[in-house]
């Protein structure tokens, strides 16, 4: 195994996939959001570079072949499960996470019974855009939870009627709730609509995959 610069972000790109549920066991919210947003998109912009890195100083590696998909694959699918499991549980979201889910699994386990045939399902340009939508949806999610949680800490306290009197502009906005609700709505509806792009494109890519590896599906006469 060669272990070069490309590679080395590899594989801190699939440490960091745990990491990123480990800080909510560690830290209390919102100071968890935070780290794992950082952590989440730090590791994001290694999944761009060690490719980038790799073409140009022509270190493109069996190991690093194999490594990258994993870590794309554990980074969405521990987030995703992170962030349904401290939500609301709304099927707007649980729905395109699961539809996201499912086709993780189900393209792994195709890839796996394809063996040695397995170079048929070659990661095509459209499952490279629908990666790069999963992560950026669930950057934005991971900052959703961050409004939401200052928000909430700056109106610990206040009585809804004062609450809404500041929203609506009736009483001075002293602790930027207004910004912190908007951040919060935004973010919210922004990494939603992400989402679900990124969700029907990987249910896209994954019909694509299942299509190319049909003829090999094929029982022998």
């Amino acid at each position: 195994m060669i272990w070069n610069v490309p590679n080395i972000l590899t594989a801190l790109r699939l440490i960091a996939a745990p990491g990123v549920a480990v800080m909510f066991l560690f830290f209390t919210r919102p100071y968890a959001d935070w780290f794992a947003l950082v952590l989440f998109v730090g590791a994001a912009v290694t999944d761009w570079f060690d490719g980038y890195l790799a073409r140009a100083w022509g270190q493109q590696t069996k190991l690093g072949a194999m490594l990258d998909p994993i870590a794309d694959k554990a980074m969405v699918v521990i987030a995703l499960m992170v962030i349904v499991g401290y939500s609301s549980m709304s099927p707007w979201l649980v729905l395109p996470a699961t539809f996201i889910l499912f086709r993780e699994v189900f393209v792994s386990g195709l890839r796996e019974f394809l063996g040695d045939t397995a170079g048929t399902l070659k990661v095509t340009s459209l499952a490279k855009w629908k990666t790069t939508l999963q992560m950026i949806a669930i950057a934005v999610l991971f900052a959703q939870g961050v409004f939401e949680h200052y928000l909430g800490m700056s109106i610990w306290g206040m009585d809804p009627e004062m609450v809404s009197s500041i929203l609506s502009g009736q009483t001075d906005d002293l602790h930027g709730l207004w910004w912190k609700e908007a951040g919060m709505v935004w973010a919210g509806v922004i990494g939603l609509i992400l989402l679900w792009v990124a969700a029907g494109l990987t249910l896209l890519t994954g019909w694509d995959y299942l299509r190319k590896a049909t003829p090999f599906l094929k029982e022998d006469r």
